[in-house]
């Protein structure tokens, strides 16, 4: 019995055993390319499901065992579209692999329309929604940093609501605006600061990186003339995410992130500090001998000690100004759809605890974008977004009750009185009595809108239809309690409202044919209208009963009341065609006609032609089939574009009204310039794409030349002719920006488990003005504006470091020598040394390196950007390093090197309070900002795809994501791209001032789609 019993399991083993090796098998095949049969080595094999893979030969074969008939081989290789094949019962599957153009970034969106990378004629920087997750940063141009070549993104200081510089190779105007256009789903944006309290608001805060798909850079004349009169500084395209056909998909993003500043600076503490005042004040000759000057001393330092002994004082002012900060975000997503309607909903939160003391953000968001399929041929659809900003703000850099000016105190001074308040009798002012006892809340109120309608006449004709609607609500209220620094009244309030509408109107046919059997044609015209209006109001009420009145209606008196209008409206039509040949032979055409209600009656309307051309040599049959060449594609294009100003009357003769005698009156306000017309850049790009090794390796590089006329300045006229002012605008004046860029794309390893590319981009620029009113020299501040040099370079006396025998600052005389020469010679008197232009806040060099590396379910990505060539002014330099010349400021440790006897060798001039010894504006505070900063970095790790299964989700992800982690600089400020803040773009250009540096986030997320 034991005997059958024992025969039967042993049967029922070997059947088991035999069905299972039954189903795990091998199977093999070659892989070859679909347009000549060659064979595909390094091509990625893996049955579908799994991490069971190989790759291909030297000769395109492959072998590989699969665990079951109902297996599916999945073979993917670079520059090649995946293809997915069923095993079934067979043990030979051989595969021909099509070229996949879409890899050479896919499509890309150039202005009413799209396009095959492959088949560009212009320089369109293409950015991924991949490359941009994960970076916790109020403002989206952040995400931008490093990842696109010629476009340098400058964060201004740390506070979470600041301004974002972005240049589009190189500034193309010195008075007019500086910034790129934004198009949002193809509805133009405004992007105009609207701060009330001096320090700039960026106003693209309302944007959720989140609900981005994309992001299209337009960087040359030809890719951008489609947008005519405002592209100049080029053109950023935003499209959001779409809802796609099938089940409904929810994704739910969650992080949590804590700051700190990106650097701190070192400053003296009590002892050092006191040293210093005492060696100070004896070498200023005001006091009789040193006891003298240690009374005067000890004299003043009571004055700020409060209640208590300032001996027993050490305070760090730069610890109180600062503070840890936290970034929370969450976002849901709902997309999906069927056949006649896809769907796109979003919701999204962030609070943002800022490293300054007093400056934090919440911001909430939501988006809907739906398009439905009425008919065969008739679509319809809207893209909405609401968000609300709350930001708490703090002063400009410029402003003592800035909380960043406390390192100015003095640390003998306590923060706080015994009674708990805030000490009052500090050098400067308290900025924690402005914490304490004023608040400054910024809301704003955003609505982005689109609807549009597309009809298609016939399969190669549609015609479509968009209505855009842009809403900017911002409301200010300021209150500044009675116990306040400089409050001289029982508390203020100011309460304002501004309110900018943009609606926009597009309307446009598009045209898309084969012509024959070699040739196609795309061409789009239409027309666009954009009308802007903008309102603003604010009153300011002094005087109230009580602090917890703070409401101006509260008000003893109201003090002050400012309220205007303002519009202008522009008319466009344009026409675009683009002629594709044999699939390598391309020709693109533009004409855009802008008319402008900002310009002069004669000058309304303006002319902006583009044309372009490629030739993709790789598809001749001279290289076609390449084992080494695999891409080739030359592009040449020219183009105009244009600019307008600031000012939306400019051209016009303005009056007011005005208060005289108690009466009222018109007084002129601005003179007019019927001549005033738009400031036009045109630029020549030549450019080749590539790529070798099956597109292992892929790049482009590209040269550039824009040159600008026209340019907008306020011209000084007579005192006689009674303009107010004394000035009107008027087109004069030229300038140049030329430069290469460069980007390199490598996948360095190819494996089933094991990825790794790599991206690379670089540029230069060099900015030159060749033509200014009259060839004068524009001197503002430590700037000047002079023919042949940069915009806005550093014009100061030169530092030429200390006396070693008696401890005096000496300047470079710099005057000019009979034969042109300049006299190096040098003086310790300041007023007998001239200034020199010495740099420019313009860098030579900007780049960026990207990787990204998977291994199995983990993933890992960093970006380094850096920047080589400009200089930054520290203009706080002038009190924070004097040895006590210009006032008691504390002062950084560098101070400690200052000269003290003869024969020291040292750049730092001897101590002398309230004396000028080496403390006037002078290369001395100027140094060279280059830097690398290793700008972002995330590591994730996904769950795998069988436990995904039983938890019926299809994505799990959680990740470590760091911003600004390390910074490589000689720059010995807090930090080189820091600059003030104060909201005047036409003075101390390029300089900082007490300003913050960006900050340090640490972020660990979770990503969870079902």
């Amino acid at each position: 019995m034991k005997a059958r019993l024992l025969l039967s399991l042993m049967l029922v083993f070997t059947l088991c055993m035999s069905n299972a090796l039954a189903q795990q098998r091998s199977v093999s095949g070659t892989v070859t390319t679909s347009e000549d049969d060659s064979s595909l080595p390094g091509v990625t094999v893996i049955e579908k499901g799994t991490t069971n893979g190989t790759i291909t030969d030297a000769d395109g074969n492959y072998s590989l065992t699969i665990s079951s008939n109902d297996a599916v081989l999945v073979f993917s290789f670079v520059g090649f579209a995946t293809v997915e094949e069923a095993v079934g019962s067979r043990s030979r599957v051989d595969i021909s692999m099509n070229a996949d153009l879409q890899t050479l970034s896919e499509v890309v969106v150039v202005g009413y329309g799209t396009q095959s990378k492959a088949l560009l004629t212009d320089n369109v920087a293409n950015i991924e929604s991949s490359q941009i997750s994960g970076i916790s940063t109020p403002g989206f141009q952040n995400t931008l940093v490093g990842k696109a070549p010629g476009v340098q993104i400058t964060q201004i200081n740390g506070k979470v609501e600041g301004s974002v510089k972005v240049i589009i190779r190189g500034l193309s105007s010195i008075s007019a605006s500086q910034e790129p256009l934004y198009v949002i789903d193809g509805i133009e944006m405004n992007n105009s600061n609207e701060s009330s309290i001096g320090a700039n608001l960026n106003p693209l805060l309302s944007i959720n990186p989140d609900d981005i798909e994309s992001i299209d850079i337009l960087k040359d004349a030809s890719a951008a003339a489609i947008y005519g009169a405002k592209a100049t500084n080029g053109v950023i395209l935003i499209t959001t995410k779409k809802g796609q056909q099938g089940k409904a998909t929810v994704s739910v993003n969650l992080s949590n992130g804590i700051g700190k500043p990106t650097n701190l600076r070192d400053w003296l503490n009590r002892e050092q500090y006191l040293e210093l005042i005492r060696e100070s004040a004896f070498n200023s000759g005001f006091f009789a001998d040193q006891a003298a000057s240690d009374a005067w001393v000890d004299t003043r330092l009571q004055r700020y000690q409060g209640d208590e002994d300032y001996n027993n004082v050490d305070t760090d002012w730069q610890d109180e100004a600062l503070q840890s900060s936290h970034i929370r975000d969450a976002s849901i997503s709902i997309s999906g759809g069927n056949e006649k309607t896809t769907t796109y909903i979003s919701g999204a939160y962030q609070d943002n605890k800022g490293i300054v003391r007093g400056n934090n953000l919440e911001r909430f968001s939501a988006r809907a974008n739906i398009d439905n399929k009425v008919g065969e041929r008739f679509n319809v659809g809207i893209n909405f977004n609401f968000s609300h900003t709350q930001i708490d703000r703090i002063a400009g850099d410029n402003a003592f009750v800035t909380p960043f000016q406390a390192i100015a105190q003095v640390p003998t001074s306590p923060t706080h009185l015994a009674d708990g308040e805030p000490n009052g009798g500090t050098l400067y002012a308290n900025f924690l009595l402005q914490d304490k006892h004023s608040f400054r809340e910024t809301i704003v109120r955003r609505t982005l809108g689109k609807v549009y309608g597309e009809y298609e006449f016939l399969p190669e004709l549609r015609y479509r239809t968009e209505l855009g609607f842009d809403l900017y609500a911002q409301s200010v209220d300021r209150n500044t309690g009675r116990l306040a620094p400089f409050q001289s009244t029982n508390g203020q309030s100011f309460a304002s409202n501004v309110e900018r509408q943009l609606i926009s109107t597009n309307n446009y046919f598009t045209f898309d044919k084969n012509i024959g059997e070699t040739g196609n044609l795309n061409a789009v015209a239409g027309m666009t209208y954009t009308k802007s209006d903008r309102r603003s109001a604010d009153v300011t009420g002094d005087g109230f009963p009580t602090d917890d009145f703070k409401s101006v209606s509260s008000a003893a008196t109201i003090s002050a009341g400012n309220g205007d209008f303002t519009a202008w409206s522009q008319l466009s039509y344009f026409i675009r065609a683009t002629y594709v040949h044999l699939n390598k032979y391309i020709l693109k055409a533009s004409f855009r006609r802008d008319g402008s209600s900002v310009f002069g009656e004669d000058f309304r309307f303006g002319n902006f032609p583009a044309v372009s051309a490629a030739w993709r040599i790789s598809e001749e049959s001279f290289l076609n089939g390449s084992n080494v060449l695999s891409d080739l594609k030359l592009r040449a294009s020219w183009g105009i574009n244009g600019n307008t100003p600031t000012s939306n009357f400019g051209s016009l003769a303005l009056y007011g009204g005005v208060s005289y005698n108690g009466g009222s009156g018109l007084a002129s306000t601005q003179g007019a310039n019927p001549n005033l017309k738009w400031e036009e850049t045109s630029q020549i790009n030549i450019g080749v794409d590539f790529g070798f090794m099956d597109n292992r390796i892929t790049g482009s590089l590209d040269y550039y030349i824009k040159d600008t006329e026209d340019l907008i300045f306020n011209q000084r006229v007579p005192f006689e002719a009674a303009i107010p002012g004394h000035s009107i605008l008027k087109n004069i004046g030229s300038l140049e920006n030329k430069g290469f860029e460069l980007t390199l794309s490598t996948v360095n390893i190819q494996t089933p488990d094991f990825n790794w590319k790599t991206t690379l981009n670089i540029s230069t620029n060099k900015n030159e003005i060749t033509k200014l009113p009259n060839g004068d020299d524009q001197i503002t501040a430590r700037n000047i504006l002079r023919e042949g040099e940069s915009i806005n370079s550093f014009y100061l006396v030169e530092y030429a470091g200390v006396d070693p025998d008696n401890g005096d600052a000496l300047f470079v005389v710099n005057s000019e020598n009979a034969d042109g020469t300049l006299d190096k010679s040098t003086t310790n008197d300041f007023s007998q040394a001239n200034r020199i232009i010495v740099g420019s806040p313009i860098p030579d060099w900007i780049g960026g390196l990207s990787s990204t590396l998977t291994y199995k379910e983990i993933d890992f990505s960093f970006t380094f950007q850096g920047q080589w060539g400009a200089s930054v002014y520290n203009g706080g330099g002038t009190f924070q390093e004097t040895g006590f010349g210009n006032g008691l400021d504390n002062q950084t440790t560098k101070i400690l090197n200052r000269w003290q006897q003869p024969g020291d060798i040292t750049d730092v001039p001897q101590a002398r309070l309230f004396r000028n010894n080496g403390h006037s504006h002078s290369t001395r505070y100027l140094q060279k900002s280059d830097f690398i900063r290793l700008r972002n970095v995330s590591l994730g790790y996904s769950l795998p795809t069988s436990l995904l299964e039983k938890l019926n989700m299809t994505r799990v992800r959680v990740y470590f994501s760091g911003l600004n982690l390390l910074t490589f600089t000689d720059y010995d400020g807090y930090d080189p791209e820091a600059t003030n803040d104060d909201g005047n773009t036409n003075t101390n250009i390029g300089s900082e001032f007490y300003s913050a540096p960006p900050a340090k986030v640490y972020t660990f997320g979770l990503n969870l789609t079902f």
